[in-house]
């Protein structure tokens, strides 16, 4: 049975390179253990910037966000994708932009539901989870190159 669920998807740049709603929507449903309110915001770097500023004191625009209002069923957040770092990442790490963009809404919706990366135990649960949902959906693990070196 599947997770039941609620999510918005907020446009908020002029960045034509973007997933559609139901690729957001299939990959939160696939990341998704817990009953939720999700709002998924693609926003300018300007916003993404202004964000990161605000909340974690750190000067740059981030690839993604994630707020957390309520860790009670359901469970409610926002997770804030920055399209300009989502594509520079993907263009620099020579990832496909849209399993990129898979990734880091998976990566926001294990942090809604309370996963961290805070610690080496915390990380490795989280990017085993990532990779685990990823090639579920058909992509790559994210974290393949990186195990390598």
């Amino acid at each position: 049975m599947e997770t039941p669920f609620r999510l918005s998807v907020q446009y908020a740049t002029d960045n034509n390179n973007l997933p559609t709603r139901p690729q957001f929507r299939k990959w939160v449903r696939a990341a998704l253990s817990q009953e939720a309110v999700i709002v998924l915001r693609i926003v300018d770097e300007s916003e993404g910037y202004e964000l990161n500023s605000s909340y974690r004191g750190k000067q740059y625009a981030t690839n993604v966000l994630t707020f957390v209002y309520d860790d009670t069923q359901p469970l409610s957040g926002d997770v804030v994708l920055c399209a300009t770092v989502v594509e520079k990442e993907a263009q620099q790490q020579h990832k496909d932009l849209t399993a990129h963009y898979a990734h880091l809404t998976v990566h926001g919706v294990l942090h809604v539901q309370g996963y961290d990366h805070i610690d080496e135990a915390e990380a490795a649960v989280m990017e085993k989870l990532e990779a685990e949902i990823l090639v579920q959906l058909g992509y790559d693990d994210p974290y393949k190159e990186i195990t390598k070196q």
